[in-house]
């Protein structure tokens, strides 16, 4: 074999090698896009929402199929961080609101919510849910057929006055922030029904 065939010999391999790395990269892309499409699907069916922006958007905060159940807790876990951290009298809160809503303990919605007690989720995340919440709420959603703003709310009124108290007597009264995070959740998740 000449030097001209050994350089052209492995430059086919070279060349081979690229093509079948690149064919594997398409592969891994689209069994990639399949499996977003059935888990949008699968979002889907379980929130009764159709719409693929919201969809995406769903997933984007970290929701599944299985997890957003959370969805309705999600300004109550908001306003427990409200002031820093999140006391344990604020998380045996969501807890309850969460075992009361079909949350069971060890479940996947469940390891969820501790994980969201644990490491505060990004404001943007909280926006974005709180946005997300309002139009399923607007909606009529699957997710969101049983609440209303006003129980979120309420909700969220719990885990404000959760934290401090001797013998079920609340010590401290709401803080600042708060009430005003409060205020911003109950403008949030009622300005489309109206």
């Amino acid at each position: 074999m000449s030097e001209h065939d050994a350089f052209a010999e492995r430059g086919r391999a070279l060349e081979d090698e690229y093509f079948r790395k690149k064919d594997r990269e398409l592969i891994e892309k689209l069994r990639r896009a399949s499996e977003a499409d059935r888990a949008r699907g699968e979002l889907s069916k379980q929130t009764g929402v159709t719409d693929p922006a919201l969809l995406a958007d769903l997933q984007d905060i970290g929701l599944t199929a299985d997890t957003v159940v959370l969805l309705p807790l999600v300004p109550a876990v908001e306003l427990a961080w409200a002031e820093g951290d999140v006391t344990p009298a604020e998380r045996q809160l969501v807890v309850s609101i969460a075992r009361t809503r079909g949350i069971a303990e060890g479940s996947g919605p469940d390891r969820l919510l501790n994980t969201w007690l644990s490491s505060r989720p990004t404001p943007e995340q909280f926006a974005r849910a709180r946005r997300l919440l309002s139009a399923l709420l607007d909606s009529g959603a699957q997710v969101a057929k049983d609440l209303t703003a006003d129980q979120l709310v309420k909700y969220c009124e719990q885990i404000a006055s959760a934290s401090g108290g001797l013998f079920g007597l609340p010590m401290r009264a709401v803080s600042m922030e708060e009430r005003n995070l409060l205020s911003k959740i109950a403008s949030d998740l009622k300005s489309r029904q109206q």
